[in-house]
């Protein structure tokens, strides 16, 4: 019999359609975000804006570096893109305008729409960059996460095009070149409650989602497999030769190249519901094998039904850049209010987003084998990429730290 005290379908859906979305993405690195200085340009580009930051003592755009925003879900903002990049361990921004670069954030209008699409938008700020440069200093051109890809594809469409960007360096910053992670358990929660409300799913199922990562479910009783806007992304990416051929490509993950996993076991429980509407619900760690419980489901109604899967590796434990996908679901529900019963404890707040080979290019991320492979020791010709460092530790997704920022600074074109 169902608890008289536990909300209602109408209650618990007018809770969470009243609090801010449930949305997964990169944490900020400072409690409070502080205002950006004020670029010297700003440019309305179709699909997106980017704000220019001189290098010191260039009187204009001289040498332009250009850094794409990641997924996320609504519109790029300029202020805690500049956070992310300048107010953390390390000033990177800062360091590039003390050595007389010219920054250029580029943010698009929606930051899940397809990649495609915001490749556009970066290849009009890349032409509008060598428009408006004084001189003739190459460009430098890549992103973070998702803004590797958008500026990868752009990049090589406008070389099989004819079309001459310029660009002597491209870098990609703990980008998935070989595709991204985000567990069932999650992609299966943020379907079950869509009814309730369909922000989170919404996200799931967004265009940029779906080319992103290598598994994804379109309902909570889909079984995973790379979705169709994927494989015709990649298709659309061989079409244009996959990479640019002329600059020289580098790319950093924020996982090791030893191997070595970030401590999450298979099959361990890291997420459970408290509260009155969702107690029953326990979303576990990816393991390997075939029919393996990653979650069992349960909010407002008695219903408990369990998600399980097949074929899949263990991959929330892998070397990588992590994201905090189970504590942000768990913080995002015990915001909503006590009426809600909706409390809930992430036993396990992070799990791999973007696995070391994939940032570097190395390996698929399909297979226990693959996915643990101690790139150190790899020949580095293994790589699409021509240059390549991986972090000292398996850390968040995107942090930037001076290890990492320091090394494409060192790599920057000289003249």
């Amino acid at each position: 019999m169902a608890d008289q005290n536990a909300p209602t379908e109408q209650q618990l859906a007018e809770a969470l359609t009243n609090a801010a979305p449930i949305l997964l993405a990169p944490r900020p690195v400072a409690e409070a975000v502080k205002a950006a200085p004020e670029p010297d340009e700003t440019w309305e580009l179709h699909g997106g804006t980017a704000w220019v930051y001189y290098g010191n003592g260039n009187q204009g755009l001289t040498r332009p570096f250009i850094l794409a925003d990641g997924f996320n879900s609504g519109p790029s903002e300029r202020d805690p893109l500049w956070n992310h990049f300048d107010n953390g361990a390390y000033a990177f921004l800062t360091q590039l305008r003390n050595r007389g670069t010219d920054v250029v954030l580029l943010g698009f209008d929606e930051r899940s729409a397809s990649i495609l699409d915001n490749a556009r938008t970066a290849t009009e700020a890349i032409l509008r960059a060598i428009a408006e440069r004084r001189g003739d200093a190459t460009l430098t051109v890549g992103g973070v996460s998702m803004g590797g890809l958008v500026t990868r594809y752009a990049l090589a469409k406008m070389e099989s095009e004819g079309i001459d960007h310029q660009t002597e360096l491209y870098f990609s910053y703990d980008s998935p070149h070989r595709g991204a992670w985000i567990p069932i358990a999650l992609q299966a929660f943020a379907h079950y409650i869509r009814k309730l409300d369909s922000r989170f799913s919404d996200q799931m199922n967004s265009p940029a989602a779906q080319q992103l990562l290598s598994q994804h479910i379109d309902t909570w009783e889909d079984t995973p497999a790379p979705s169709p806007l994927r494989e015709e992304f990649l298709r659309a990416l061989e079409r244009v030769g996959g990479w640019p051929m002329r600059p020289r490509k580098i790319g950093v993950a924020n996982g090791v190249g030893t191997g070595a996993g970030n401590g999450i076991q298979p099959g361990a429980k890291a997420f459970r519901g408290k509260g009155l509407a969702i107690t029953g619900t326990e979303l576990y760690a990816q393991s390997q094998g075939d029919d393996q419980l990653v979650a069992q489901l349960r909010v407002v109604t008695l219903k408990k039904p369990q998600i399980r899967t097949a074929g899949l590796p263990d991959i929330d434990g892998a070397p990588g850049g992590t994201l905090e996908g189970f504590g942000i679901l768990a913080d995002a529900l015990n915001d909503l209010p006590a009426y809600a019963g909706m409390a809930s404890e992430a036993l396990i707040r992070e799990h791999c987003f973007v696995p070391a080979v994939s940032a570097v290019a190395v390996r698929d991320v399909s297979a226990h084998s693959d996915l643990y492979t101690p790139v150190d020791g790899l020949d580095p010709y293994e790589s699409e990429l021509d240059e390549f460092k991986l972090a000292s530790q398996n850390e968040a997704h995107s942090l930037m730290t001076e290890e990492l920022g320091s090394w494409i600074i060192d790599r920057l074109p000289q003249r």
